[in-house]
C-alpha cells in the first residue's frame, strides 16, 4: 500500500548522515523506541532522534552495553532510556510491551542477526533469524499497536537489507525443516519478510494513523558481521564494486522515514540512501541495489502476516 503512484524521492542520498537528515528537525514530544540501540547503526539512530528531541528508549538485550550508549548520546538534562528485549524470547518481548505506558510516535525494528553459520532453534523450533528479525519485531509491533495508534501519525521503520534479494520468504520451510541450511538464504528470506511486514502493516494500519516503510540501510561494518568468516570480511574491504558506509551515514535512512517531514504519508515502500528504490527483474549486481517485487507484493504480505499470527499467537 502506498499513498501515491510516484517514487519519493529526497535532496539526501549515499553521503548523507543521520545528523543531516534531522537538521532543523524537531522531534520535542515525540517519544520512540530504537531495538538494537546499543551498537552499529542503532546508536547512530538514537542518537540523531534524542538530538532533535525526542524522548529515545533503547530496547537491548544487553543493558549494560546500553546504559553506556544511553550516557553518551543524552542530551541535557533529557535521558535516554534502556529497557531489556531479546527479540528471540517471547517473555522479554510481552514483558517489554506490558511495561510501555501512553503513546509512542517512532518504533525503529533495527535489531537483527546475520548468517549464522549452523542451522539454530528457538525454544519454539523456530530458526533463529526469521524468529528474531521478523518474528520477535513482529510480536513486538503488534504488542505496541495501541501505544502506536495513541500516538495519531506513527511511524515503523523496518530496517531490512540489500540480503533480501537472496531468497523471497520460502513458506512451506520457513525454518528450513526439508531443505539443506544455508546462512545467506536464512538471513535473506528474513529481510525479506522486514519489507513485507512494512506492506502489511501499512495495510492493515493505515485506520490508526500508522505508517510503516523498510529499507536498505547500506553496507557498515559493525557486530552485525560478527558470525562471518574473517576472510569474507577481507573480501568485502577489498571489493571495488562495494561503497562501505559510515554507522552515522548507514543511519540516515532509517532517521528519513522515523522523522522526516519529507516522507510524512508514504507508506508501504522500501528505501536506500535515503531515497525509494527502483524494482528490479532480477538479482543485481553487487552493490547495484533495488528492490525484489515478491517483497513488496501484497499477497505475500498477506501470507506472511497470517503465519506469524500462527505462530506468535
Amino acid at each position: 500500500m502506498s499513498t501515491a503512484a510516484r517514487t519519493t524521492t529526497t535532496p539526501f542520498g549515499f553521503d548523507t548522515t543521520a545528523a543531516e537528515v534531522v537538521d532543523g528537525v524537531d522531534l520535542t514530544g515525540k517519544r520512540a523506541v530504537v531495538t538494537g540501540g546499543a551498537s552499529g547503526i542503532g546508536v547512530e539512530t538514537a542518537r540523531a532522534l534524542a538530538q532533535a528531541g525526542a524522548d529515545v528508549t533503547l530496547a537491548v538485550r544487553d543493558t549494560d552495553a546500553g546504559a553506556r550508549v544511553a550516557w553518551e548520546i543524552g542530551v541535557g538534562d533529557r535521558p535516554v532510556h534502556v529497557e531489556h528485549l531479546d527479540l528471540a524470547d517471547r517473555s522479554t518481548i510481552a514483558a517489554f510491551t506490558a511495561r510501555w505506558d501512553g503513546p509512542l510516535h517512532i518504533l525503529v525494528n533495527n535489531a537483527g542477526v546475520m548468517a549464522l553459520p549452523e542451522r539454530t532453534l528457538t525454544a519454539e523450533g523456530w530458526e533463529t533469524q526469521f524468529a528474531t528479525n521478523h518474528l520477535g519485531h513482529f510480536a513486538l509491533a503488534r504488542g505496541l499497536h495501541r501505544a502506536l495508534a495513541e500516538a495519531e501519525g506513527a511511524r515503523i521503520v523496518s530496517v531490512s537489507s540489500s540480503g533480501h534479494l537472496r531468497s523471497p520468504v520460502i513458506f512451506d520451510d520457513v525454518h528450513f525443516g526439508f531443505r539443506p541450511y544455508d546462512p545467506w538464504l536464512a538471513y535473506g528470506q528474513s529481510k525479506t519478510a522486514n519489507v513485507l511486514f512494512a506492506v502489511g502493516a501499512a495495510e492493515r494500519w493505515a485506520d490508526d494513523g500508522i505508517v510503516a516503510n523498510a529499507l536498505m540501510p547500506g553496507g557498515i561494518f559493525t557486530n552485525l558481521q560478527r558470525h562471518l568468516p574473517q576472510e569474507v570480511i577481507d573480501g568485502w574491504k577489498s571489493s571495488p564494486a562495494l561503497r562501505m558506509k559510515t554507522p552515522e551515514q548507514g543511519a540516515a535512512t532509517s532517521v528519513l522515514l522515523a522523522a522526516s517531514p519529507l516522507v510524512d504519508g508514504v507508506t508501504g515502500r522500501y528505501f536506500e540512501d535515503c531515497n525509494e528504490a527502483r524494482t528490479v527483474s532480477e538479482r543485481p549486481e553487487t552493490g547495484a541495489g533495488g528492490v525484489a517485487p515478491y517483497a513488496l507484493d501484497r499477497a505475500n504480505a498477506d501470507r506472511l502476516w497470517e503465519l506469524s499470527l500462527r505462530l506468535v499467537g
